[in-house]
């Protein structure tokens, strides 16, 4: 721990910003209203997380989730010329849907934030990147009874024992 602790805070000198500790509310809420936030924002932060849960800190699974994929979806959306907040919404969905296996939560999740049109943009992404991300998930306990392929399993299996 101490060990992870030095290092996040080398990387905050090195990064000479405290945008990418804590939970990152304040990041968030940025990645929906500022077209100029890094591009580099989504891996910052990535990074700081797993540093800091690698080392065996405890901290939030949720809220820094949703700040890599706001911000991941804040840049994509200006690089396909999708309006800030609908990228950013939809990549926090997206980052979320797939590492919980939740996409349909998810999507109404992202249609509760940005209204109904952004539905079927934001379910195709979401099943999308919950295909893509394999039978993993940051709670490792839930159980499924088919496999991303359809194919129904012989009995509930946590994704654990997958």
């Amino acid at each position: 721990m101490f060990v992870g602790g030095v290092l996040v805070v080398f990387l905050w000198k090195l990064v000479g910003t405290s945008d990418y500790l804590g939970l990152g509310v304040p990041g968030i809420v940025r990645a929906f209203n500022d077209p100029q936030l890094p591009i580099y924002a989504f891996a910052a932060k990535l990074i700081f997380t797993a540093v800091t849960l690698g080392a065996g800190f405890l901290g939030g699974e949720v809220t820094p989730l949703f700040f890599i994929g706001a911000a991941l979806g804040n840049v994509m959306g200006r690089m396909l010329g999708v309006p800030g907040a609908m990228g950013a919404g939809i990549g926090m969905a997206a980052v979320f849907a797939a590492s919980a296996n939740t996409p349909l939560a998810l999507s109404i999740m992202a249609m509760e934030l940005l209204g109904a049109p952004v539905f079927p943009h934001v379910v195709i992404v979401c099943v999308l990147a919950y295909l893509l991300s394999g039978h993993r998930s940051i709670y490792p306990s839930q159980r499924v009874i088919h496999s991303k392929s359809g194919a129904r399993l012989k009995k509930p299996t946590s994704l654990r024992d997958l």
